[in-house]
């Protein structure tokens, strides 16, 4: 894979079946390079793996596609070159589609109402004079209240709060019909779904007093003129995805407990809970604490016997079967891949499944056995050799190298994940497969801060990150070395996020097992990312403890004078989840010390730029990467 073979690295979104369950549909995205942005094909998928999938929109960028409930219709959302998405609708048995709404900043998460009539869905509504035609510079100030007042890769949200509307698809064809505001006031809602009557939605909201102090928030029921507004969690949790059952009775949705504080979310795993939707009782767990905790970019969907539920499992996602009555869930699909997603629909299921062949095809699963629809995949990738071997300490680790072709000895890549609570898992990974193809070995794993291992193998690292973590990933590095075939004197190590905290830790207290490092949208300083992040304000007491004295200790820019390892660091000027001072510091304290550094700054992106950024960027930055590894680990 190179560089500008993302072109050919497939994303696949949430699927949604037909009423019969004989059809899927599914949002594909890709990089386009010479338009250097992306696009979203809606494919249209026969679930019985007779037929052979077939393109169904060519907009320049559809996706989050939804059947509705009499199979006639497909509503979608889609966003011409440079503009916002809107939710179109389009007839299932042949026709163009039509766009049905018209809001200011776009509108998303379309969710059909029982008799097929009505849309659901969530659009933010700006302040008078905001994010309008006007340049963002010449707006008036902004008078900052709140300490949650901005996220990374959206921008300032308090003066544009998401809202729940609904619209008649079906009004005007000729033109975009209001629609109706369902929720108001200075609070955000989100992911709405409609009871089987029609009657009520269910929605996600933080109304209650101190919202902006805590991660709490609570499932809310309305009618969809927006009346009969109720609460029917009890605020101890922080909750997502609200379903009702089929029987109307309950309401389903995923959720994580932040402690009595409400601040603690840190290697605290989201399951599946439920609650009566007249709020008699309060909320139950459906899914133990251990060991089953929510799959990034994970989707829960009510069925008649349960709730589907991806699980991460070391580095694995399996798709379980939670039952209501909270009994122990059915494993429908497991094995060395990832599950995303899931829809079912007159007793087929069908799942998007990354594993190490593919970034995603799409799965079904119809009486008990299993058959791959698709065939998106467009690479070949390297594999994956699996690596288990113990800390110092005999903690377990567990990780993955991937190698080279030919017969080495190859220089060696430590690489380290974000998080730290998230996981490396079986897909096809871009940056790991760039890295090997242009002849480097990639390690990496899933040490002790990860999550798919358990909530005390999460935690284990509060407190004391850097040592911690640095035990275990040298532990993987050294058994990787063992295998043969690799150079011990050529290593290198790079990280992003949280990763790239480590990776200056690592640089600082283990130069001498590196002869080169890379450090992306890092923490470098506890103390000002405690002040400027977005998230600083909580995640920094929630990771690295309650006494900011400390921080320093546990800040790699303060074992800066130790680094003597020639440093590139990335970062995006628009980074606020790790704003580029984190960058600009560390760069100071390294040139002035005359350490050979540079810094490689990416304008107008996010945290998220080596995801979801500009393709160009994304190629640009690979270029940079191998570049530097080619200085310092070729000679």
């Amino acid at each position: 894979m190179k560089p500008s073979d993302i072109s050919l690295l497939h994303k696949l979104g949430a699927p949604t079946v037909s009423p019969d369950g004989t059809h899927a549909v599914v949002a594909v995205t890709l990089p386009d390079l010479d338009a250097d942005e992306y696009r979203g094909e809606l494919w249209l998928i026969p679930t019985d793996g007779t037929g052979e999938p077939r393109q169904l929109t060519a907009g320049r960028r559809d996706g989050e596609p939804a059947y509705s409930p009499d199979g006639r219709w497909l509503a979608f959302t889609r966003a011409e070159s440079g503009g916002r998405p809107q939710l179109h609708v389009m007839p299932t048995a042949g026709g163009e589609p039509w766009k049905v709404t018209d809001q200011p900043l776009g509108a998303g998460k379309p969710a059909w109402s029982p008799d097929s009539r009505r849309l659901a869905f969530v659009s933010r509504v700006p302040e008078e004079g905001r994010y309008g035609d006007a340049k963002p510079d010449k707006e008036r100030p902004r008078r900052i209240t709140t300490l949650k007042y901005r996220v990374d890769n959206l921008g300032f949200y308090s003066d544009r709060r998401s809202h729940v509307f609904v619209a008649d698809p079906f009004a005007s064809r000729a033109s975009v019909p209001p629609a109706v505001q369902v929720t108001g006031g200075d609070y955000d809602h989100d992911e709405p779904s409609w009871s089987p009557d029609g009657t009520l939605l269910a929605f996600t909201a933080a109304r209650h007093d101190t919202r902006d102090s805590t991660h709490y928030s609570d499932v809310w029921l309305a009618a969809p003129d927006g009346t009969g507004l109720r609460q029917i969690t009890d605020t101890t949790l922080s909750v997502g995805q609200p379903r009702f059952t089929p029987d109307g009775a309950t309401v389903c949705f995923t959720a994580a407990a932040p402690g009595p504080t409400g601040r603690t979310l840190v290697a605290e795993h989201r399951g599946v809970w439920s609650v009566a939707a007249d709020g008699a009782n309060p909320p139950r767990r459906l899914t133990e604490a251990e060991p089953y905790h929510l799959a990034s970019n994970g989707v829960i969907v009510t069925t008649d016997d349960g709730v589907l539920f991806p699980s991460e499992n070391r580095g694995s996602s399996d798709l379980l079967l939670v039952p209501y009555d909270g009994s122990a869930p059915e494993v429908l699909i497991s094995g060395p891949r990832e599950v995303y997603a899931a829809a079912q629909a007159a007793g087929v299921i069908v799942a998007t499944v990354a594993d190490q062949a593919s970034s995603g095809e799409l799965v079904a699963l119809r009486d008990g056995k299993e058959n791959t629809l698709t065939s998106f995949a467009a690479l070949t990738p390297l594999p994956l050799e699996e690596i288990t071997t113990t800390a110092p300490d005999g903690y377990p680790v567990h990780g993955w190298l991937v190698r080279p072709t030919g017969d080495g000895p190859h220089p060696v890549l430590l690489m380290i994940h974000g998080g730290p609570f998230t996981q490396y898992g079986w897909h096809v990974f871009d940056e790991a497969q760039v890295y090997a193809a242009a002849g480097y070995a990639v390690v990496m794993g899933n040490p002790r801060g990860s999550s798919g291992y358990g909530q005390a193998h999460g935690a284990a690292v509060i407190g004391d990150v850097g040592n911690v973590s640095a035990m275990d990933l040298l532990a993987l590095l050294d058994a990787a070395l063992a295998t043969g075939g690799l150079d011990t004197g050529r290593v290198g190590v790079l990280g992003g996020s949280h990763g790239g905290y480590m990776t200056t830790w690592l640089a600082a207290h283990h130069g001498e097992r590196f002869r080169a490092a890379i450090s992306e949208r890092a923490v470098n300083a506890i103390d000002s990312f405690h002040g400027s992040s977005d998230i600083g304000w909580s995640f920094a007491r929630d990771l690295y403890g309650d006494d900011p004295a400390r921080w320093a200790e546990l800040s790699p820019l303060s074992h800066a004078s130790r680094i003597e390892t020639p440093f590139l660091i990335i970062h995006s000027e628009q980074d606020w989840r790790c704003p580029v001072e984190q960058a600009q510091r560390l760069f100071v304290a390294l040139k002035l010390r005359g350490v050979e550094t540079e810094m490689l700054l990416f304008p107008g992106e996010g945290h998220e730029m080596s995801r979801s950024g500009l393709p160009s960027h994304r190629i640009a930055r690979f270029e940079a990467i191998l570049d530097w590894w080619e200085r310092h680990l070729t000679a």
